[in-house]
């Protein structure tokens, strides 16, 4: 039998093996969702929202995307100047930080990954690059490069997932509206047939992985208490 101090001790080392059993299983079958998605859901959804003819509403939510990254490099910006008038971070402020990291890490990361899967859009949209509506293309031709092999995964799904797991932790009662913003964007992008559905759950979990890592590194390099 464990003592009190015991018991202590081995309660934080619980939780962070349950909390990383839980993160391996998310991740999982968020990875077994992209496959089904590309396998089984993608092409139809696709035509279906070829159908729409790309409605208002849909590309109107695509839009609250663009906020996160010019965001990010502003908070950044303002937050060396006020780092040079001798300002630290803490509490809310620490959380700004991270939320703006992860953004851009998030970004960076995507644009890699683009290249590496090569897969053709929905769409045609530059250069007749081949589509799944414009030439039946479908599938990922790795490296290939250019503006018409980078639907996955999705950016603007990535950008706004990221910011929104960073916050997740701290956010108590407002988790809610953090997350229905990247259901609305993806919602936005697969309606106005922007992205696979796959697109869009791989730009989610970027995000979120994202938001682990730049968290892991800045917990890390905090100074024990």
């Amino acid at each position: 039998m464990l003592t009190p101090s015991q018991d202590q001790q081995h309660r934080p080392a619980a939780s962070a093996v349950w909390r990383d059993r839980r993160a391996a299983a998310w991740s999982a079958a968020g990875a077994a969702s992209i496959v089904v998605s590309v396998l089984l859901v993608d092409r139809p959804v696709a035509e279906l929202a070829h159908g729409l003819h790309r409605p208002a509403w849909c590309v109107w939510l695509t839009w609250i995307a663009d906020v996160p990254v010019p965001g990010a490099v502003l908070g950044l910006a303002c937050a060396g100047l006020a780092w040079l008038c001798g300002w630290r971070p803490s509490g809310a402020g620490r959380l700004l930080l991270v939320a703006c990291l992860t953004t851009l890490a998030a970004i960076e990361a995507k644009d890699v990954l683009k290249l590496a899967f090569g897969r053709p859009w929905p769409e045609t949209w530059v250069n007749n690059n081949p589509s799944w509506i414009g030439t039946h293309t479908y599938g990922f031709r790795p490296f290939h490069g250019g503006a018409g092999w980078a639907s996955f995964p999705s950016g603007h799904t990535t950008a706004i997932a990221a910011p929104c797991a960073a916050i997740w932790p701290q956010a108590g009662r407002w988790r809610p509206a953090l997350a229905a913003l990247p259901c609305l964007v993806a919602a936005g992008l697969i309606g106005a047939d922007f992205h696979f559905v796959g697109d869009c759950i791989a730009g989610a979990l970027l995000g979120i992985a994202s938001a682990g890592c730049v968290r892991l590194a800045t917990d890390s390099a905090r100074p024990a208490a």
